[in-house]
């Protein structure tokens, strides 16, 4: 399966946001064991291309491996050569997008405006990341109905109480932080087992 159909089959991100290098492995693991199959690390985690590296050895084509906080086509690039399928931005800059075009990965930048989110499309996004979600589902209700054909993917805010009300309101994808990954608590034996019931659970409330 291609990434663009796996995130539009599978939908749920999970966003590694600032673990150690060590832990993003493990982390990776306990995911893929709660059904989860689109992972992104992102940019301002420290080692981030060594640890999407790891992910995409380690997971081939069982896993869509993401970097996220792109800011600029040289991040871009330097992530799709550590092996990333996708590249999400939480902005949009034109010439991210065409050089993730051109090497042939999915790209998803960050947007809020109907004028923001037209624009990327227009420029060859294939996703827009809606960020800040915290707005709530509503919003998301409202673009779609001028933009009924732009897939949207509400990232910041989304959580276990609010994403089947994004999903309603016609999301196509969701990127998940820290109310799955957080980063913050020391990753145990205990915290692997609870991140797997955890992704088992947001993988079952959009289905």
């Amino acid at each position: 399966m291609n990434t663009l159909d796996a995130i539009k089959t599978h939908q749920l991100i999970a966003i590694i946001r600032g673990a150690n290098e060590e832990d993003i492995l493990p982390i990776g693991q306990a995911l893929q064991d709660g059904g989860v199959k689109l992972v992104e690390v992102t940019l301002n985690t420290a080692n981030a291309l060594a640890g999407i590296r790891r992910l995409k050895e380690a997971f081939g084509d069982e896993m869509k491996i993401g970097a996220g906080t792109v800011l600029d086509p040289e991040s871009a690039k330097a992530a799709i050569d550590a092996g990333a399928d996708f590249i999400l931005a939480p902005s949009v800059k034109l010439e991210t997008i065409q050089l993730t075009k051109r090497y042939g990965k999915v790209s998803i930048p960050g947007a809020f405006t109907p004028t923001e989110i037209v624009t990327a499309f227009e420029n060859g996004a294939d996703l827009i990341k809606v960020f800040p979600a915290s707005v709530g589902a509503q919003y998301f209700k409202d673009l779609k109905g001028p933009l009924p054909h732009i897939p949207l993917v509400p990232t910041g805010g989304v959580n276990e109480t609010n994403i089947q009300a994004f999903k309603q309101a016609g999301a196509t994808a969701f990127g998940i932080g820290s109310s799955l990954v957080d980063t913050k608590q020391e990753v145990t034996e205990d915290y692997l087992e609870a991140l797997t019931k955890k992704a088992a659970h947001f993988v079952k409330l959009i289905q």
